[in-house]
């Protein structure tokens, strides 16, 4: 059957995908359901937003995929800049003996650290490490240039890659080169770093929300799980589709330990040498991993449409008839002179291809326009979150598009919301925190009386990591559920990507 004239002649979605199944042109993807890790690679590389390169763990970012993170990037660029922050670049190489300066931070690292031994042809004279972080770097810079308290705050930020050795890969969620931000900034006063440490975790917690639809949890990281050098680990935790948790975005307080231990002081009012209050903070393109997680479905990707490289796709129906193509053009311009990020397709491919394909990336509205339609001065919008249809006069497209973008934007929030809020549990006793584990995923909240001890008794009987001491705090007992002394905090636990 042509698909053009079956789509045109009011055929439904369930009849088309059926049709659809038996083009060999179109790709397929494994059911979440069956198998979710496959299900998340499969539209990773058929959604064709990554590739696999020549060294394992090391991933090409496609244009789509890439386009994905402009966005991101566009997003926090703009806010780190209404927060005072500017734009930096260091260098990709570390000497080691620069790396050597913070204890807990190398010792932190070391595990995945890539070294360059050679030079040319000749043997370097120290070895030099491809950045996996940069604080040592910046600690080096600011040990040359910071002097006065006029100096500060010094609030910086970098676009860059990092490479960490990892063991296991998977594509944004653990890749050993990944795309990230890392800001860097340090402050005369703890106070002063503090806030900015807090401030920035907010701006992360806003991208998640308002721009990708992730609902997050706030929160600090204990000892045993904080970033290794700092005092304090802020975390912004994502409930996955599959009920798993990703840290999304951290922000660490380093207080004055780097500036000591690389050098750093400045004279203050009263011409006082004193050291400075350093802060850290990053989200990398395994937010993107988030994202597919977090809103995907069977039919592939799902994108919120604020993050969306294409809003809109505009589809001609029974493009061979007369007309047709060029009022489809017509649509696609207005959309775009209005602003809204659209494409339009009018390749030879069948209606049916044409479908999956946008529904496979995940393009949050496909409008549809075919000689009926012209006729009746109509066009068809289709949703992606809930593939709902709507029948849109064609003279109040533009005026209607960006309400439906907003309604699938928001639509998409409260869906992933109410998947967190479902499968958020208490528990009163290590035994009972593992069952509702196995049975139900998702986050367990316990109280915990802050040994460690404790917290690896979670991980390894439960199979739980920490996920954060959330900041909005209940009393749900007196005592910790692993040893029954009293309790000093309430804590999110759950298996982590």
């Amino acid at each position: 059957m042509n698909y053009a004239e079956f789509f045109d002649g009011g055929g439904s979605l369930v009849e088309g995908r059926n049709i659809m199944a038996k083009d060999k042109k179109v790709e397929q993807i494994t059911d979440m359901e069956q198998d979710f890790a496959q299900w998340f690679t499969d539209v990773c590389v058929k959604a064709e937003l990554v590739d696999y390169s020549s060294v394992k763990g090391l991933f090409i970012l496609r244009p789509y995929g890439y386009a994905i993170w402009e966005n991101i990037m566009a997003w926090l660029d703009r806010r780190f800049k209404e927060t005072g922050h500017e734009n930096v670049s260091m260098p990709l190489l570390i000497p080691e003996s620069l790396l050597q300066k913070e204890k807990d931070h190398v010792e932190g690292f070391a595990p995945e650290c890539a070294w360059v031994t050679t030079g040319g042809s000749e043997p370097l004279p120290e070895r030099l490490c491809i950045r996996p972080t940069s604080e040592t770097l910046f600690c080096d810079h600011w040990s040359r240039v910071c002097h006065s308290w006029r100096d500060l705050p010094m609030k910086y930020n970098q676009w860059c890659s990092v490479l960490r050795w990892e063991k296991t890969t998977r594509p944004f969620l653990r890749g050993r080169e990944f795309l990230w931000q890392e800001g860097h900034t340090i402050h005369a006063t703890a106070e002063e770093a503090i806030a900015e440490t807090e401030q920035m975790l907010e701006v992360y917690a806003e991208c998640c929300e308002k721009l990708l639809a992730m609902p997050v949890v706030r929160g600090e990281k204990t000892e045993k799980e904080k970033f290794a050098g700092a005092e304090r680990t802020y975390t912004v935790e994502c409930m996955m589709h599959d009920r798993k948790a990703l840290q999304s975005g951290t922000s660490h307080y380093f207080g004055d330990g780097f500036a000591k231990a690389f050098g750093i002081s400045f004279a203050d009012k009263n011409n006082n040498q004193c050291a400075p209050h350093e802060t850290s903070w990053g989200m990398s393109t395994r937010v993107i991993g988030g994202l597919i997680m977090t809103h995907g479905d069977n039919n592939g990707l799902v994108l919120p449409p604020e993050v969306a490289p294409v809003q809109v796709i505009v589809v001609p129906v029974a493009q061979h008839k007369p007309g047709v193509i060029e009022k489809a053009q017509e649509l696609y311009e207005a959309l775009k002179d209005a602003g809204v990020r659209a494409r339009i397709d009018v390749s030879d491919n069948s209606m049916g291809w044409k479908c999956a394909q946008y529904e496979m990336k995940g393009v949050p509205l496909r409008v549809e326009i075919g000689p009926r339609d012209i006729e009746n001065g109509v066009c068809v919008a289709v949703r992606r979150d809930n593939f709902e249809k709507v029948t849109v006069s064609i003279a109040e497209l533009t005026a209607r598009v960006p309400e439906l973008l907003g309604a699938v934007q928001q639509g998409l929030y409260d869906k992933a919301r109410r998947n967190l809020d479902e499968h958020l549990f208490p528990a009163f006793s290590l035994d009972e925190a593992k069952a509702v584990q196995e049975e139900h995923g998702g986050f367990v909240k316990t109280m915990w009386c802050g040994e460690p001890e404790c917290e690896l008794a979670m991980k390894e009987k439960a199979g739980m990591t920490s996920r954060c001491i959330p900041f909005e705090q209940e009393r749900l007992s007196d005592v910790c559920p692993v040893c029954g002394r009293p309790a000093r905090h309430m804590v999110y636990w759950g298996v982590a990507y």
